[in-house]
């Protein structure tokens, strides 16, 4: 009898865990419902690019960590990515992990990783990161670090040039990251409006600006002809939350200028989804990412 109810005790367990691995899966993006709208709101045919800066992205981050990052980028077709740790070797492993889980998730993808930014201090330097869906994008040229603006800007940006195989049309990424908000960004931010003119068609500046789109250090920006994927949306996270509130300041998004493609949707990835998470999901960022839907104009 004894041997009955420890058999009977252990199956309840096997399935319990079994549920809790599922729901885990499951509730990702529970109570994100902007972001449960935008996926919903998708066109066939556009192309999901995401944003994000993934705080200290290497030896810091556990394989778990590592695969719910990758379950998150899988919902997109291309990823830029910030903060990838440069002094460690364990920075560039991390992205190729995630590229590998990715790949294990039925569709293939390919990943391209910086060389460390030649800032002012090792301390400042970072890698940049792409990842991308191949079934949606080539990669055209190598992404390269913009060696005209190494000496202007803390970390020079990540340039990545990719072909959409549906339209065959061209996309130029400029992924950055700029100085500390007290270290006054703007200062790296205006030496990027060199991407403006007709030199760089279907041009996004996408990356963390340490300031919110509605600086006006962005005015020449929109005066040229970008346009912003997300207003007055909060993409950073807090240490502690504060009557439900757990998010920052906004200063993560994307800047689009283009006459073949426009903004469709664009939203915040919000994997908190309530105080009581904030602790344990600071692990993976304290930024959310952004997302944008691009659609060839009409």
């Amino acid at each position: 009898m004894k041997k009955q109810i420890t058999i009977y005790l252990l199956l309840l367990f096997s399935l319990f865990t079994l549920a809790q691995s599922k729901k885990g899966v499951e509730v990702l993006f529970d109570g994100n419902k902007e972001y449960s709208e935008l996926k919903a709101n998708y066109r066939n045919n556009s192309i999901k690019i995401m944003t994000w800066n993934i705080q200290d992205l290497g030896g810091s981050k556990s394989s778990e960590v590592l695969v719910e990052i990758a379950k998150i980028i899988n919902n997109v077709d291309i990823v830029a990515i910030q903060e990838v740790v440069a002094k460690d070797p364990r920075g560039a492993k991390a992205v190729a992990i995630i590229a590998d889980e990715l790949n294990r998730m039925g569709s293939k993808w390919d990943y391209a990783i910086s060389d460390p930014t030649r800032s002012p201090s090792v301390y400042i330097s970072e890698r940049y990161a792409y990842i991308w869906r191949t079934s949606k994008l080539k990669n055209i040229t190598r992404p390269y670090l913009d060696e005209e603006l190494e000496n202007l800007c803390y970390r020079e940006p990540y340039i990545g040039k990719f072909l959409v195989k549906k339209s065959k049309e061209e996309l130029v990424l400029v992924n950055i990251h700029t100085r500390k908000h007290n270290d006054v960004p703007e200062l790296d931010i205006e030496n990027l409006i060199k991407y403006s003119d007709d030199t760089c068609q279907n041009c996004i500046i996408l990356g963390d600006f340490n300031l919110s789109e509605n600086h006006e250090v962005w005015n020449d920006f929109y005066d040229s002809g970008f346009k912003v994927a997300l207003q007055n949306k909060k993409t950073t996270l807090k240490r502690k939350c504060k009557k439900g509130n757990y998010k920052s300041h906004s200063i993560d998004n994307c800047y689009v200028k283009s006459k073949v493609f426009s903004i469709n949707n664009a939203g915040v990835v919000d994997f908190v989804s309530g105080c009581g998470n904030l602790v344990e999901k600071r692990k993976i960022s304290d930024h959310l990412p952004v997302v944008m839907e691009l659609v060839e104009k009409k």
